[in-house]
């Protein structure tokens, strides 16, 4: 298997995982933020709206990437960028990568 292809079956994997236990990973991983989030209002996954903003981009598709739509405590909707990232290995562009 190519490690394009290897790396978009993983990232798909993340990106179920996140859509699935979102709360959860969001208190786990910015707890701080997680606490300025109304929980008891439904969050919203925006694909489609990723979508149209990814499609003008001109560095390739982005596999583990998540636009979600949450309310803050105060009320106000805000929409988060989430990007998942698992390294099994070393990278020497990994850096860069990451800034792009």
């Amino acid at each position: 298997m190519s490690e394009e292809r290897e790396r978009a079956d993983n990232d798909s994997l993340w990106k179920e995982i996140l859509e699935a236990y979102f709360p959860q990973a969001m208190q786990f991983f910015f707890p701080q933020t997680a606490a300025l989030i109304n929980w008891e209002r439904p969050h919203e996954f925006l694909d489609k709206e990723f979508q149209q903003i990814v499609r003008e981009a001109e560095l390739g598709r982005r596999y583990a990437d998540k636009l979600v739509k949450v309310w803050q405590i105060q009320g106000e909707e805000i929409w988060l960028l989430i990007h998942v990232e698992i390294q099994a290995k070393s990278e020497d562009n990994f850096a860069q990568r990451m800034f792009s």
